[in-house]
C-alpha cells in the first residue's frame, strides 16, 4: 500500500486518502473551468478584484521581477502582476490543464504571451530549481493542496533571497455572528449558483466546505513562519472573509 494511500485527508467534509485527493480536486476544476471567472464574479458580486487588486498593492511589483503563480488557473494574478510590473515575466502554474487552457485563451494572454508560461505542475513538487523567483503567489488555491505546509516548503525553496510570498485564501471572520451569516450565504447560495451557472452543484459544494476546512488566520500564519519566512504578517480583507499572508525569504 502506497503511504499515501494510508494516510487520510479531507477533501470537503469527506475523509479521503490522501493519495486521491489530488485528482478529485483537479476533478473539480475540469469541471468547472470554462465558467470558473464568470462564477468567481457571480459568488464575490465582483469584491474578488478588490482583493486581488489589493494584493498587488501590498505586493507592489517591480519591473523585471519574475513571477510564479501557483493554483493561477486563468491567469488573473499573473495579469494583473506584469500590468502593474511594467515589464518581467510570470510563470502560471496549475494542476488543472483545463484551467491553463481557459486562460491561454483571454485577451490578455496573448498581449502579454512574450512575458508569461503556463506550466501544469503541483505545487508540492514544483519542477523548478531552487532560487528562481522573485514573487511566489497563490490566491484560492492552497486550500485545495493536499499538505498546504508541503507547498510553503517548497515555495520557499524556488525564491530567491530577498524574495516574496503572498497568499490570499478565503479565512475567517473573527466575529461569530458575521462568521454564521455569511455560511448560511456561503451554503444556501453557492452551490445553487454553481447548479444554474456551472450545472455543476457538487464542485462548489466542495469549494464551500474546502473554505471552512481551512486553518484561520493566526493557524496559517504559523504554517508561513514554519516554512522559513521571516517578517511574516496578514491583513484581512472585507472582515477577514479573505486574508492576505505575505513572507519573505531573507
Amino acid at each position: 500500500m502506497d503511504d499515501t494511500d494510508a494516510k487520510t485527508t479531507h477533501f470537503g467534509y469527506q475523509t479521503v486518502p490522501e493519495g486521491q485527493k489530488a485528482e478529485k480536486v483537479k476533478g473539480v476544476f475540469t469541471s468547472v473551468a470554462s465558467r470558473y471567472d464568470l462564477m468567481n464574479d457571480v459568488m464575490s458580486g465582483g469584491i474578488h478584484r478588490i482583493w486581488k487588486d489589493a494584493m498587488m498593492d501590498w505586493l507592489a511589483p517591480r519591473p523585471g521581477q519574475r513571477l510564479l503563480d501557483v493554483a493561477g488557473g486563468t491567469g488573473d494574478i499573473a495579469f494583473r502582476f506584469l500590468k502593474r510590473a511594467g515589464e518581467g515575466h510570470a510563470t502560471v502554474l496549475d494542476l488543472t490543464a483545463g484551467m491553463l487552457e481557459e486562460g491561454r485563451k483571454r485577451a490578455e494572454a496573448e498581449a502579454m504571451s512574450d512575458s508569461l508560461d503556463w506550466v501544469v505542475g503541483d505545487a508540492m513538487a514544483l519542477p523548478f530549481a531552487d532560487n528562481t523567483f522573485d514573487v511566489y503567489t497563490i490566491s484560492f488555491g492552497i486550500r485545495n493542496v493536499t499538505r498546504p505546509q508541503e507547498a510553503l516548503n517548497e515555495a520557499y525553496r524556488v525564491l530567491r533571497p530577498g524574495g516574496r510570498l503572498m497568499v490570499l485564501e478565503f479565512s475567517q471572520m473573527p466575529v461569530p455572528m458575521l462568521q454564521k451569516a455569511y455560511d448560511l450565504y456561503s451554503f444556501n447560495v453557492i452551490p445553487r449558483m454553481g447548479k444554474i451557472i456551472a450545472d455543476d452543484r457538487d464542485s462548489y459544494q466542495y469549494l464551500v466546505e474546502s473554505i471552512r476546512k481551512f486553518p484561520d488566520q493566526e493557524t496559517f500564519l504559523s504554517m508561513v513562519r514554519a516554512a522559513g519566512f521571516e517578517n511574516a504578517k496578514y491583513r484581512n480583507l472585507s472582515l477577514g472573509i479573505a486574508a492576505l499572508h505575505s513572507g519573505w525569504k531573507i
